[in-house]
């Protein structure tokens, strides 16, 4: 084994130890997220998972190509009366399912655009801390600083982030107005994707975004109202700002969201976005590379209880960007998950999901995929949520308007239909 390899693998890890190790000796919070199994594809080859091309998420049941991991550790690092701090860090990996040994790409130089590159990843999605009840005139407050995940909004069933403000940042939470609660956040994401060909390299740009919402409003029996509105600019310097090849962008997106508890003994979610120019892409941070335009969203899901054995989530999505390089597109996403029960720890899934794609240029086909998943799943518990969770799947889809976005090269080019069956588990704590 190469030595700096391993050496490079070992430091996220090191660095969790360290801190921890650093701290006073009281029980430590683990926490997480994993997913890995096997598949393969009927004709032979990896297991395939397909999403339609230019759709920004697919639907996950049977249809999930990597191992995906979050490592968490945080603790209570002090505490006197009603004040304290909190010390929180995550570390995440992910790979390609391809091997025992998966190195980081860093290591194997592999190719961050390829999506058959066999490396893996190892990024720091999490290290902040978090103070509680420190101002004396917002009592209940937390102030905080740090890189984390900032009160992401997200559909279970394909993974889809619709307002996602994550990364380096700081901030107030939970300030409680009697109505509601409001929180302001100031957030950071470099904008590393476009590049200007031109005098300048056009990457690189500090793209802050101002995060301001309410939520914990109550609106009706058992439902409540999140208000929010994100002002996202991009922070040239000064050699920036001479070179007319780096754009100025700014954006703007607000949204509204009902929640429903209770909703036939689930609940129901309704988010209505409007968004303009670079903070259109990433639901909440700017990106300096797009074209000046709007976007409608709205995303409504919920999960209900259909009978005692039966539990369902469900998810409906429009959204229509609109660009003035006619970039844009609508998007349109129906898919449901209903799960039938029959013990506390066996039951069997079904998921079908569809995306739809109508781009906005003249000339460009519509793409469609369709997507159907069989699991039978053993899980921690009745509930639709409840984790751990391994499950034994088999997944067919269809698709029209050219190739699907690939994952794999097991399918052919030119086919327009593909099988795939395996074994996956899944966790969260």
């Amino acid at each position: 084994m190469n030595p700096q390899r391993s050496v490079r693998l070992l430091q996220p890890t090191l660095l969790c130890t360290a801190l921890i190790a650093a701290m006073p000796s009281h029980a430590v919070d683990f926490h997480g997220y994993l997913r890995s199994g096997v598949g393969t594809t009927v004709g032979g080859g990896d297991q395939a998972c397909f999403q339609a091309a230019g759709a920004p998420a697919k639907y996950r049941l049977g249809n999930e190509c990597e191992t995906y991991a979050e490592i968490g550790l945080g603790q209570e690092v002090w505490k006197e009366g009603e004040q304290s701090f909190y010390v929180d860090t995550m570390i995440a990996y992910n790979s390609q399912q391809a091997n025992d040994w998966e190195a980081t790409r860093t290591d194997t130089n592999g190719d961050a655009n390829n999506p058959f590159d066999e490396s893996g990843d190892v990024a720091i999605r999490q290290f902040n801390v978090v103070g509680h009840n420190l101002i004396e005139s917002l009592p209940g407050a937390d102030i905080w600083a740090g890189k984390r995940y900032y009160k992401r909004h997200d559909v279970h069933i394909n993974d889809y982030y619709y307002w996602d403000v994550s990364g380096p940042g700081a901030g107030i939470e939970d300030i409680d107005l009697g109505f509601g609660k409001a929180s302001i956040a100031w957030m950071r994401n470099t904008d590393g994707e476009w590049t200007y060909q031109g005098s300048g390299t056009g990457t690189n740009l500090a793209n802050d975004t101002l995060d301001f919402r309410i939520g914990e409003i109550d609106v009706n029996p058992n439902g409540k109202l999140e208000i929010g509105y994100d002002y996202g600019k991009a922070n040239l310097t000064d050699f920036q700002e001479r070179d007319d090849g780096y754009q100025d962008q700014k954006g703007h997106l607000v949204t509204l969201e009902h929640t429903q508890a209770g909703w036939f003994g689930g609940y129901n979610k309704l988010a209505v976005q409007y968004g303009t120019d670079g903070i259109i892409a990433t639901s909440g941070r700017n990106n300096t590379g797009n074209s000046d335009g709007d976007m409608l969203r709205l995303v409504n899901q919920g999960v209900v209880g259909i009978t005692d054995d039966i539990e369902m989530m469900y998810v409906q999505i429009y959204e229509d960007r609109d660009f003035d390089n006619e970039s844009g597109q609508q998007w349109l996403s129906f898919g449901v998950r209903p799960v039938y029960k029959w013990t506390d720890v066996m039951s069997t899934a079904l998921e079908f999901g569809y995306d739809r794609i109508d781009p906005q240029a003249d000339g460009e086909r519509s793409r469609d995929l369709k997507k159907l998943t069989l699991a039978q799943q053993w899980s921690a518990g009745r509930s639709f949520w409840a984790r751990p969770q391994i499950r034994v799947f088999a997944t067919y889809a269809q698709w029209d308007g050219g190739r699907y976005q690939a994952a794999s090269e097991s399918i052919d080019a030119g086919e327009d239909d593909g099988l795939t069956f395996g074994v996956q588990a899944e966790a969260w704590w």
